[in-house]
């Protein structure tokens, strides 16, 4: 098999497409970054190595999570056609996809400023350790909304070269998000998750409390995305941005139930990867005709 024959199975093992769901965020850090600090937008070289930083990363989590689960993929029923426990594609050629992707993120790094330098090999601990993480604890969901919350603070610091409490409340509330659309996802997994011994607020708590802890950590997004007007200089075009990603939020719940999950994956993709654009282009929208 030639070697873009193989990327392509990878990229498609990855989902790289859902790349969307946390890059407008990295890009919404960087500009509220530079608008509070610099009093100006990111420039478009800053904007090419966060998108390079955000692919990288991205694609080496989700490569290394299909690596670490493979056994587990190859006896769920959903996820035996998954590339790796399918046979589609070796584990060697997916490492070297993974140290690729990571090489990805430290030149994007490098060229940024020192904090992202020093800051890169946390992210790269919390993307690592997330894949385990099913394995002792339920809390599993709130790992991962850390490592894609670190994407509208990994934009902030390499637009401006520091952090502050803005960048941290933006951190919260994608992790909160993150977090709240991830234990919907794991709905659809309970009974495997039981019957192999992994953690899951479904497996741990059942789906009528998962989906009302859901409810609440989407409930902490809305209070962040709120606060972000009262702290930064974004309001009306900003303020409408939130009204679309609340109702999107609130649809996400209205189309799921401990019933009937049919509508799940509806919930999980198309909802989510909407509902950052919006918040994206309208905080862009804001920023630009203030």
């Amino acid at each position: 098999m030639r070697w873009w024959q193989k990327l392509r199975i990878i990229l498609n093992m990855i989902k790289f497409e859902h790349t969307v769901f946390a890059l407008p965020f990295a890009y919404l850090g960087a500009v509220l970054g530079n608008v509070m600090v610099e009093g100006g937008l990111p420039t478009w070289r800053e904007v090419g190595w966060i998108t390079v930083a955000m692919v990288g990363a991205r694609s080496a989590a989700m490569a290394l999570n299909r690596l670490i689960d493979r056994h587990i993929d190859a006896k769920n029923p959903r996820t035996t056609q998954r590339e790796i426990p399918a046979g589609k594609i070796s584990v060697p050629a997916v490492w070297v996809f993974v140290l690729v992707s990571f090489l990805l993120l430290f030149v994007a790094a490098w060229q940024l400023n020192p904090l992202a330098v020093q800051l890169m090999p946390i992210a790269v601990l919390v993307l690592t350790v997330y894949s385990y993480t099913k394995r002792f604890t339920w809390a599993c969901h709130l790992v991962l909304g850390a490592a894609i919350g670190l994407a509208p603070m990994g934009g902030w610091v390499a637009a401006t070269g520091q952090l502050d409490g803005t960048a941290w409340l933006l951190f919260v509330t994608v992790a909160l998000w993150t977090a709240g659309f991830d234990v919907i996802y794991a709905c659809q997994d309970i009974d495997f998750d039981r019957q192999e011994g992994l953690y899951s607020i479904p497996a741990r708590f059942g789906l009528a409390r998962a989906l009302r802890y859901s409810a609440w950590m989407h409930v902490g997004t809305a209070i962040g995305l709120i606060l972000l007007i009262q702290i930064t200089p974004l309001s009306a075009w900003y303020g409408a941005g939130v009204l679309i990603a609340l109702a999107i939020l609130y649809y996400e719940h209205r189309i799921v139930s401990p019933d009937d999950l049919s509508r799940l994956n509806t919930a999980f993709f198309t909802m989510n990867g909407v509902l950052s654009v919006i918040v994206f282009l309208f905080a862009m929208a804001d920023v630009i005709l203030r």
